[in-house]
């Protein structure tokens, strides 16, 4: 069995007059530049009280392994520094 994979929320993806609260970036603490190119097509799952929303990974954003994720629905402005797990669909 593998064992679960987790990333921390930094911020909605904002430009210069917008913010984009279904578009996320995140860091997975123990994946590099390298393997993070890896992970666009993963599914994400965020758990709050009392719901949970599902995203997807769908690009890069830096070269610091940083991903950017799309939601379906928006997350709540408490998503932003907590922790949310990766879902592997590739073996």
């Amino acid at each position: 069995m593998s064992q679960s994979i987790y990333g921390r929320i930094m911020n909605y993806r904002i430009g210069i007059r917008t913010q984009e609260s279904h578009e996320c970036l995140i860091q997975f603490s123990s994946i590099d530049n390298k393997e993070a190119g890896k992970l666009i097509g993963q599914k994400v799952m965020w758990k709050g009280e009392k719901n949970s929303i599902g995203g997807k990974i769908v690009g890069l954003h830096g070269k610091n392994g940083v991903v950017i994720a799309k939601f379906k629905k928006g997350l709540p402005g408490q998503a932003i520094g907590t922790t949310l797990e990766l879902i592997r669909l590739k073996a």
